[in-house]
């Protein structure tokens, strides 16, 4: 698995990875939830009750939307000052017809 960019904002982080289709996209959350908890912990002591929330969101992209997705990420905090992350995927799932239930989105 490999990073191609990472950014976050208060509420919630972006990241487009690189996935070998030998390894399940719920293994590759597992193990960045599961390291980077362990790195935080140890790292920064006063964050002993930080912790990722229960679900994830994950999608796929071609290879023509690939500079897209890192522009996106890497102007994340501008971005989302105009458009709330929550009215953002919203829009997104309803654009693509994904069902979805409200609580879910919060």
């Amino acid at each position: 698995m490999k990073a191609l960019a990472i950014g976050g904002v208060e509420d919630h982080v972006h990241m487009l990875l690189s996935v070998p289709s030998t390894l399940s996209i719920a293994k590759a959350i597992q193990l960045i939830k599961g390291n980077s908890s362990k790195w935080i912990h140890e790292t920064f002591p006063e964050k002993r009750l930080l912790e990722w929330q229960e679900g994830y969101g994950a999608f796929s992209i071609g290879i023509s939307a690939v500079e897209e997705t890192l522009a996106y990420i890497k102007n994340q905090k501008q971005h989302h000052r105009s458009r709330s992350f929550k009215d953002e995927l919203i829009a997104f799932l309803d654009k693509h017809g994904i069902e979805y239930e409200a609580w879910m989105l919060d």
